[in-house]
């Protein structure tokens, strides 16, 4: 039996019943701080949201710093990364982060077969081809 997800004891109802600015009580400082100052701009993502998700349409954002608040919980968004968007399914365990924590901008480095003249031994090789 899985358990019931809790964030600072309160459950994910709990949570969805808060407004933006109680919620804020709930984080550490630097996201508290950062929540109260964009709170109007987090509702608007929000309403957003709930409009698109009426419509059946998808998510797209570019606002990287919005913090992830209960009623975002559940929503895929389409997170830009600087290239493309990348859906993102939204989980309670994202309360407090910000969107843009989820869509990385760099790529791991993939190396391929080293290149003609990248190592002496092909260099070797490409000499005598001439």
């Amino acid at each position: 039996m899985a358990r019931e997800f809790t964030y600072r004891g309160k459950t994910m109802a709990d949570l969805k019943a808060l407004d933006t600015r109680e919620f804020a009580k709930l984080v550490k400082s630097r996201t508290r701080r950062a929540i109260l100052r964009q709170s109007a701009e987090i509702e608007n993502f929000v309403a957003k949201c709930v409009k698109c998700k009426a419509r059946n349409k998808q998510i797209k954002t570019h606002l990287r710093d919005i913090i992830v608040v209960p009623r975002l919980v559940e929503y895929t968004i389409m997170i830009h990364n600087g290239k493309t968007f990348l859906p993102i399914p939204i989980i309670p365990e994202m309360l407090g982060h910000r969107l843009g924590e989820f869509a990385l901008t760099r790529n791991k480095v993939k190396h391929g077969a080293a290149g003609i003249g990248a190592t002496k031994s092909s260099m070797a090789k490409a000499s005598k081809k001439t």
